[in-house]
């Protein structure tokens, strides 16, 4: 597990864009967090990362919003509405994002679904308070330079 610290939004948006930089195609990120501790902040920094050029925005209401204009497809979901597994799986999201990135957002209903191989972020804070920000690389991320990438971002991991 890798921990670091965002004091302010424009630091979990910076740790995003550095976690773009390690994403491969086929990548899922599961983000979670209480309402407000920034998984969509985090989600617009990996879009930026990846040369998304209009804003990410929350996907709450749409359930998932595709962007294209990156160096690889960003889908964004959204599943604190989804009633079951079975939705999750009528959205074939896994297959739509297997040339990009898939990020989810409240994925909890649905992480026995998800492939092993995924990143989990759990995000912890709201309002003004510094955020702590705990990644669960899986095998698939242990090649990649995830802690050096997020320290750098961060200025400081603590284990």
């Amino acid at each position: 597990m890798i921990v670091v610290e965002a004091s302010t939004p424009s630091d979990t948006r910076r740790i995003g864009r550095a976690l773009a930089g390690l994403v491969q195609p086929g990548d899922i990120i599961l983000l979670s967090g209480s309402l407000g501790a920034g998984k969509t902040v985090l989600a617009a920094g990996v879009g930026e990362g990846i040369g998304v050029a209009e804003p990410i925005t929350s996907p709450s209401f749409v359930l998932v919003r595709q962007y294209s204009d990156g160096f690889m497809p960003l889908l964004h979901a959204d599943l604190y509405r989804i009633g079951s597994s079975g939705e999750f799986e009528d959205l074939d999201l896994i297959e739509a994002a297997r040339d990009g990135v898939l990020l989810i957002e409240w994925g909890d209903v649905v992480a026995g679904r998800l492939p092993d191989t995924c990143l989990s972020v759990e995000i912890e804070g709201s309002g003004d308070a510094t955020r702590t920000i705990r990644l669960c690389p899986s095998e698939p991320w242990a090649g990649r330079a995830l802690e050096p990438a997020m320290r750098e971002a961060a200025h400081g991991v603590r284990r």
